[in-house]
């Protein structure tokens, strides 16, 4: 890809790829007959690194030297040729768009600016829906302030004010339904045990919500008997629990929510299940846009 192009596709100005060329290394490896120079995909990947810790708040020099430790240039030998497809147009554009988004929302938190995070996260989800904001622009900004800011004296208190406001807005985002499609809600809510944020489930009920799918969120992680309670007295279509965390992540959990012969679909989602034996009727979910796509899928078979 030309300069021009890779500039469209990362959201930032030609000029400033140039400058991470001359000042950092990081520019086109390859050339064509008329000995203009073209980004491969790896030269790409690195930008796209970059830009990443770039988010985490390093500085650019730090993020350069991240990116060009992560994936070091070969010397001396000619760059392999561009195997993979890049995205089409239309998701270049989205993929500048949401870096753009996420950097003003980490702008706006490190200034404890509430009033500017809510317009930035009102803005990303009316712009897309509530999955697609937070996969494409909320949920790396946040997991970016959880693991700390490098070069800012953003600390706990950054975390609260961004925790608080995107809760806040995905409550707004999320419709009260009447009549929702499902006759049995399905039922969400996280591993016993589970500290982290409740934010991710609460993300996946609001885009069920916008699809016409009603569930029941329990946001304080219960203890194993009150959880298997709930599910025999709300018989939901559903149990979906989530764990971020591997030592919360017990398969043991699914046989005991499910006694007595209940029928509800079983799901597991959530990084903390990836590596575990679950049994034979729980799916796992990977991500919350498979999560949403999947459960209206089971549920009312779109």
């Amino acid at each position: 890809m030309p300069v021009a192009a890779v500039a469209r596709r990362l959201g930032v100005a030609p000029s400033t790829l140039r400058t991470w060329d001359r000042r950092y290394g990081l520019g086109p490896s390859r050339h064509t007959d008329g000995k203009h120079r073209r980004y491969c995909a790896a030269d790409i990947g690195r930008l796209e690194l970059m830009q990443r810790a770039l988010l985490r708040g390093a500085s650019t020099a730090e993020a350069a030297r991240f990116a060009l430790q992560q994936m070091p240039k070969t010397a001396g030998t000619a760059p392999e040729p561009v195997v993979q497809p890049l995205p089409p147009p239309a998701e270049q554009v989205t993929a500048a768009r949401n870096g753009a988004t996420a950097r003003r929302l980490r702008a706006a938190a490190v200034a404890l600016d509430g009033r500017a995070v809510q317009r930035v996260l009102d803005e990303a989800i009316g712009g897309a829906d509530v999955v697609a904001a937070w996969e494409g622009v909320i949920a790396p900004v946040v997991e970016a302030c959880g693991a700390g800011w490098p070069g800012t004296s953003a600390g706990i208190e950054v975390e609260a004010l961004l925790t608080e406001c995107v809760l806040a807005a995905v409550v707004r985002a999320t419709p009260v339904l009447d009549h929702p499609l499902n006759q049995r809600p399905v039922l969400l809510s996280r591993a016993p045990g589970e500290e982290e944020e409740d934010l991710p489930l609460r993300v996946l009920a609001a885009g069920l919500a916008v699809r016409g799918i009603g569930a029941q969120l329990f946001g304080l992680p219960l203890p194993e008997p009150a959880l298997s309670a709930a599910v025999r007295r709300s018989s939901p279509s559903a149990v979906v629990l989530w764990a971020g965390r591997a030592e919360h992540a017990d398969p043991a959990l699914f046989p005991e929510v499910s006694r007595g012969g209940l029928r509800s679909r079983l799901f597991a989602a959530g990084p903390g299940w990836r590596d575990a034996a679950l049994p034979e009727r729980v799916e796992p979910l990977t991500g919350l846009r498979m999560a949403a796509d999947r459960i209206e899928y089971v549920l009312v078979g779109k």
